[in-house]
């Protein structure tokens, strides 16, 4: 077996590991939350024998590596329960929300991928300028702000005193703008300090000196022989981030009323449907861990060479 199909080989089985390790953290904390699901989902006025009916349809009154044990059945053949609110399919629920959420974190992460890259591009070949201070502010101020803080600022300027751009949902046009603003805000940050990190240690690196003193033009040496080599760092932040956005989808969808998968979560939390809040943080956990595994194979396509052991 060559060095790269075994490398994948391990990298499936510790991806495996996690996303089991995953599934028992999220199904134990779940456990631990206070409240009876079965008794907010019956009611204040149900009684105590409609209670204990949905706990027994919930499994609830089984031992707890029992239900851990068919949950995780289950998941092998891809069925994640039904929904305890409303008693459809966790897969049906989470693909018909999966669609929104990506779209979500495929425009943020664009967005997060151009302004970052060029800013920090910007800002490593005019070290201690004035852009660099209004870029090292500007990073600074995205990493700090709260999403939820900054999308309420958003939806008070843009949606209501201007009326530029709708508050919430997802049918009118435009209406990804601002949660996709919101959203890489964060990312923009980290992606330009991290380009303009490693832009600066390739560029202090005798091949750039060399392509410079041939005479090439400072763009051709900036964007062709440095920006290529500084890539992997790059990449890695994009892939990181990626992942990241699906997870702090959560706050901006509430926020802006995005029918996706975050929203999704916080509804069953507050609801206590179960099937629900694991088969999303599942669903999360192979998106994330996915990224990160697609984003360590392209460094080969990169940077050729760069080998796996």
């Amino acid at each position: 077996m060559s060095t790269f199909r075994h490398y994948v080989l391990r990298r499936l089985v510790a991806s495996l590991l996690t996303l089991l390790g995953v599934s028992f953290i999220v199904f134990f904390m779940l456990r631990l939350l206070p409240g009876d699901p079965a008794r907010i989902i019956a009611g204040l006025l149900a009684s105590e024998a409609d209670v204990a009916l949905i706990r027994t349809q919930l499994g609830l009154d089984r031992p707890f590596h029992v239900q851990y044990g068919i949950f995780l059945a289950r998941a092998m053949r891809g069925d994640l329960g039904l929904s305890a609110r409303t008693s459809e399919p966790v897969i049906r629920e989470v693909l018909t929300r999966l669609p929104a959420t990506l779209k979500l974190a495929c425009i943020s992460t664009l967005l997060a991928t151009c302004f970052g890259v060029i800013g920090g591009v910007l800002a490593a070949t005019r070290p201690y300028s004035g852009f660099d201070y209004l870029m090292s502010f500007a990073t600074l101020f995205g990493v700090s702000m709260p999403v939820y803080w900054l999308g309420l600022i958003f939806i008070i300027v843009f949606a209501v005193q201007l009326n530029w751009l709708p508050a919430a949902g997802a049918e009118e046009p435009g209406s990804a703008i601002l949660p996709a603003l919101t959203l890489a805000s964060f990312s923009v940050a980290l992606v330009a300090r991290m380009t303009r990190s490693s832009m600066l240690e390739v560029l202090g690196q005798e091949f750039v000196r060399t392509a410079r003193a041939k005479g090439l033009h400072e763009r051709l040496v900036v964007y062709r022989h440095a920006l290529r080599n500084a890539l992997v760092p790059i990449i890695t932040a994009v892939g990181l981030q990626f992942g990241a956005l699906l997870g702090g989808a959560v706050l901006t969808e509430t926020v802006f009323g995005w029918p996706g998968l975050g929203q999704l979560l916080v509804d069953s939390i507050f609801a206590r449907d179960y099937p629900m809040v694991q088969g999303i943080v599942l669903i999360f956990s192979t998106l994330f861990i996915l990224t990160n595994f697609l984003v360590d194979l392209s460094y080969v396509v990169i940077d050729p060479r760069i080998h796996y052991n």
